[in-house]
């Protein structure tokens, strides 16, 4: 991809490099403490259970974006406050979450990127059930492993595959 000249706006990279980009067709909200936020996605795919996300969690981050396609529920959370500190230490820039979180103030509180479609105080299933590291899709977009994201409180961007 060409270079993002520094800019820190969804909507100016799409100014400038709109065809190197897709773009998820979903409000998201920010819950995370800093604004914008990229990095190479790692993609998860599951349902209301948080168990894989937990051992993902443990992994170094490397500046890369946990993808998570949560498959729209609201039911339940999918990650809350101490999840996003441990992934903030490991190393990850920040979870873009198709479906809820917890612990609003203590996200906000933490400089990590955290979109997602709302929040929900109830705890999701800790089966461990779902697959990960394998191309997803929401928001219209195929989103494949290592896909650059770029995400902020007007959308996510995400590179485009050739």
């Amino acid at each position: 991809m060409t270079t993002t000249e520094n800019l820190q706006r969804t909507s100016d990279l799409y100014d400038v490099h709109g065809d190197a980009f897709n773009s998820l067709a979903i409000d998201f909200h920010n819950f995370g403490g800093i604004e914008f936020f990229s990095g190479p996605a790692y993609t998860v795919d599951l349902f209301e259970d948080n168990g894989l996300l937990k051992t993902i969690m443990q992994q170094k981050g490397e500046g890369r974006v946990l993808v998570v396609n949560g498959h729209g529920s609201l039911a339940c959370t999918l990650l809350g406050g101490n999840m996003a500190k441990i992934l903030l230490d490991n190393g990850w820039s920040g979870t873009i979450i198709n479906g809820t979180i917890r612990d609003r103030d203590e996200l906000a509180a933490l400089p990590f990127g955290c979109l997602a479609l709302g929040s929900n105080p109830k705890r999701s299933l800790k089966d461990g059930a779902g697959r990960e590291d394998i191309t997803i899709n929401f928001g219209g977009v195929d989103i494949h492993p290592g896909a650059m994201i770029y995400a902020d409180s007007d959308g996510v961007l995400v590179e485009v595959q050739k």
